[in-house]
């Protein structure tokens, strides 16, 4: 590797919206502000929503007559 053309890899520390902060490395250089991260979303914290997308077919057909 050539010496002197990467740039510098050092810890930033990362907060969130929901007020949550964690220390990551990264090229960036300076603090991160995110809003959403792994504490409050629906994915990680078994709080998703189901999708019923069959009654919204069904509902969009009734409407349009198809079915």
């Amino acid at each position: 590797m050539k010496p002197e053309i990467h740039p510098e890899y050092k810890t930033i520390a990362v907060h969130c919206s929901c007020g949550n902060a964690f220390e990551t490395k990264s090229t960036l250089g300076k603090d991160l502000h995110v809003e959403v991260c792994s504490a409050c979303h629906p994915f990680y914290t078994g709080k998703q929503k189901i999708v019923d997308t069959a009654g919204r077919v069904d509902k969009f057909r009734r409407k349009y007559g198809r079915g």
